[in-house]
């Protein structure tokens, strides 16, 4: 994870300017389902983060959501992945969102993936108000018994080491606290390989959303085959 890390830190120096992830206007609402139709589903999954989630310049069938539909769907796994990912969302406007979309599904998810932070981090939003808000999240998560896999980010190096000792350990910290699954940092092994990444260097292709589904599906199948 430590090349990652640094590959990670240096191309965020290069985009900083853009002050959030992924802000798309044309992007489709967050909270409409997946398109893909399969049918009778026995598990209901919401992918809930910002862009990274949300698909960002990729087809429909490209993003997190519908991809990782189809990979728990070919491991046997009946399930439905509803998008819920809305590019340039900070945590604040995550915890703000969230009732809203558990609340307007057709039934209770048997699990949420929930991914935010970085639009935080690349605003240089104090790690305290990061860890304040997705610590609401898992709890309201917490209080409907919604079983969470927690997906992490990294801080970039040049916020200093001070904002990494205090951003960093959120998800570990946080997923330990609420019994939560957590895979450490959503663009492992893909922000380090430009064929993988949209021009902007920041968000995945499709062919890096399928390399994250890779790593990420197994903690996926692992938490819904608890239940």
């Amino acid at each position: 994870m430590n090349r990652s890390f640094w590959v990670y830190g240096a191309l965020l120096v290069a985009i900083q300017g853009l002050g959030a992830c992924g802000n798309n206007p044309v992007e489709e609402p967050a909270d409409i389902a997946v398109t893909a139709e399969t049918g009778a589903s026995d598990k209901l999954v919401v992918a809930f983060g910002d862009s990274l989630y949300a698909g960002y310049q990729l087809a429909p069938n490209e993003g997190l959501a519908p991809q990782l539909q189809a990979a728990l769907i070919a491991d046997g796994i009946k399930a439905r992945v509803h998008n819920a990912g809305a590019s340039g969302d900070t945590t604040a406007a995550g915890k703000n969102r969230l009732a809203f979309v558990l609340d307007n599904l057709d039934r209770k998810p048997d699990l949420v993936v929930l991914g935010l932070g970085g639009n935080d981090m690349l605003r240089g939003i104090k790690p305290e108000q990061t860890r304040a808000n997705l610590e609401a999240m898992l709890a309201e998560l917490k209080r409907r018994q919604i079983p969470v896999v927690l997906t992490g980010m990294l801080s970039a190096p040049n916020l200093g080491a001070d904002y990494a000792r205090a951003f960093n350990p959120l998800y570990p910290e946080l997923a330990a606290r609420y019994g939560a699954k957590l895979y450490p940092f959503f663009l492992e092994g893909v922000v380090m390989d430009r064929s993988l990444m949209l021009n902007d260097n920041i968000h995945p292709n499709a062919k890096g959303v399928t390399r994250i589904v890779e790593g990420l599906s197994p903690l996926v199948e692992g938490a819904l085959k608890e239940q």
